[in-house]
């Protein structure tokens, strides 16, 4: 009895210091996990980017990014989803800082976040909705068509479709283009944790709606089975016969030049790649192409300006025989362009396009005047903004249309498409990436180029100053490709085509519908709980005694 007592007495001593602080802790774990589970589901999701072929985690990253959201009040859903934006942008656009440093790297992954926290704060409102995953899904493909439009005319790096170039999901990108891609992987995710969700519930209760399993299942099921269903529109036959082809990787000086003499030297560098190869065609090494592709800012130097980049120009044109499309910067009537020239090798250059869609604080730079009040050097960096060009670009070269969407433009739908609706039979994407050295953002891009070519069903040649140079087939596969850092030519026969995927018709539709979709479930989800509240204040009302009733119960008879 005295050891019972004495061990009751010291148990109850001890309870009063250690077990709150037990409590405290674990309660503050259990607080911390959806913000470490948010966070880390964008980190996944990262994972899931090229250039790793693990496409399918993207399905697990929204899974867990539906569990963390799922019931949760708006203010909350705003930081989780920031989280979960920060774990997928700060690995995934890391390059951005490789030549200005981490300034401007933090500071776009902290705006584009926002974007992400707002689709947060939506998926958390239609998360209590019959088939939730589906609003859900939409109102990720919203905050996509948001971000590639705003601000600075947008930033689509990292829509979901551009993770997909190696999955299952990839020929949805012909029936409507990027946001039905990504809306059906999101779709799947999103569905993959219903399915998970409702199978729990199932072994805890032993009940779950039927309604609720059918949309759980078919979440799951119809992404999967419409990317089978669209196979079939994928294809890399040949219907306006084939051209050959040659991409020319000159590479870059790795170090010792100052920016003048780096440019006068990355035009010899093309210049003599070129003449390697006209030397190995005359050899009988390599076959004659019918056309020669430049990758952007092959020529820094204005050759309508330059007479002696204009002789290099000419020279490399001559030994090879055939229309080169050289890319170059180009000063006219006092404005700097980032242009494509199509230079015949009698008649010199004959036709042009410029860049459309231009990079800003890359090759313009907007708010100049108070960037200029944070960082001089900055402004040093773009002392001259360039100026957009207003027309598609579409070569004739050698009797086929060549299709010019210039680096950056890529990333956006609605410039690719105006290519191929314009006439071309086959897509070039020339891109200078030298100055991201080796990181991860020439196979980001070189993914994009994949989507591109199965969307529109269109060969797509990627020509990089400094590599990874590749050639693309219509059904995504890539055929040849470069290393990086070296100078390589690629030649080969590559099929034409002129016909039009659903995604080129239908152009923008899927994505406005997709939107629609959105605004409809959020006005549901609005409506609903405004419904709710006002139930609740009425509920509240009638369980209060009014106050006249009040006074005379306490005043008595």
């Amino acid at each position: 009895m005295t050891v019972t007592a004495t061990s009751v007495g010291e148990s109850d001593q001890l309870e009063p210091r250690t077990a709150p602080a037990a409590r405290t802790w674990a309660e503050r774990l259990v607080r911390l996990l959806p913000a470490a589970a948010a966070a880390l589901s964008g980190l996944l999701l990262y994972v899931s980017f090229p250039p790793r072929t693990l496409w399918w985690l993207a399905l697990p990253a929204f899974a867990v990014f539906g569990w963390v959201l799922r019931g949760r009040g708006w203010k909350a859903a705003l930081g989780l989803g920031y989280l979960f934006g920060l774990g997928f942008l700060l690995p995934l656009l890391v390059w951005t800082g490789v030549e200005v440093g981490p300034g401007p790297w933090l500071a776009l992954v902290a705006i584009e976040a926002l974007f992400i926290a707002v689709v947060g704060a939506g998926v958390a409102a239609v998360s209590n909705l019959p088939g939730w995953p589906v609003w859900a899904a939409a109102v990720w493909i919203a905050g996509e068509a948001a971000r590639a439009r705003a601000p600075f005319s947008g930033f689509p790096w990292g829509k979901i479709a551009f993770g997909q170039a190696d999955g299952v999901f990839l020929p949805l990108a012909a029936v409507g283009g990027t946001p039905v891609l990504g809306f059906a992987v999101v779709l799947c995710g999103f569905g993959l944790y219903e399915a998970v969700r409702l199978a729990g519930r199932r072994r805890r209760t032993g009940e779950v709606r039927r309604a609720a399993a059918a949309v759980g299942l078919l979440s799951l099921a119809v992404p999967v089975v419409g990317a089978v269903a669209a196979r079939p529109l994928v294809s890399d036959t040949a219907q306006d016969g084939t051209a050959t082809v040659a991409v020319i990787q000159g590479n870059v000086p790795r170090a010792g030049l100052d920016f003048n003499s780096q440019r006068r030297a990355v035009l010899d560098y093309h210049a003599r790649e070129t003449e390697r190869l006209a030397a190995q065609v005359k050899a009988g090494k390599a076959e004659q192409p019918d056309f020669v592709l430049w990758p952007e800012n092959s020529s820094d130097i204005d050759p309508f300006a330059n007479p002696d980049a204009r002789a290099v120009i000419d020279s490399a044109a001559r030994s090879i025989g055939v229309p080169i499309s050289v890319g170059g910067v180009v000063e006219r009537d006092g404005r700097l362009y980032n242009e494509q020239i199509l230079w015949d090798p009698a008649k010199g250059p004959v036709d042009t396009y410029d860049k459309r869609q231009i990079q800003p604080f890359g090759e313009y730079l907007p708010l100049r005047s108070l960037v200029g009040a944070i960082n001089n050097d900055w402004t040093a960096m773009v002392r001259q903004d360039f100026s957009r060009g207003t027309k598609p670009g579409v070569f004739t070269m050698d009797g086929t249309k060549v299709g010019l969407v210039t680096c950056y433009e890529a990333a956006f739908d609605w410039t690719v498409r105006s290519e191929v609706t314009d006439g071309a039979q086959m897509i070039s994407v020339p891109s200078n990436n030298a100055t991201f050295d080796r990181s991860e953002m020439t196979y980001q891009q070189l993914a994009m180029s994949r989507v591109r070519a199965v969307e529109h069903s269109r060969t797509v040649t990627v020509p990089v100053t400094s590599g990874v140079s590749a050639i693309i087939m219509p059904n995504g596969r890539i055929t040849q490709k470069t290393g990086m850092f070296v100078a390589d030519s690629l030649v080969q026969k590559v099929p034409l085509r002129s016909s039009q995927t659903p995604a080129t018709r239908l152009g923008i539709l899927p994505e406005i519908a997709l939107v629609l979709l959105a605004a409809g479930g959020l006005g549901w989800a609005g409506a609903t709980g405004l419904r709710g509240r006002r139930a609740g204040d009425m509920e509240r009302y009638a369980g209060r005694t009014p106050p006249e009733s009040r006074r005379a119960a306490e005043s008595g008879p």
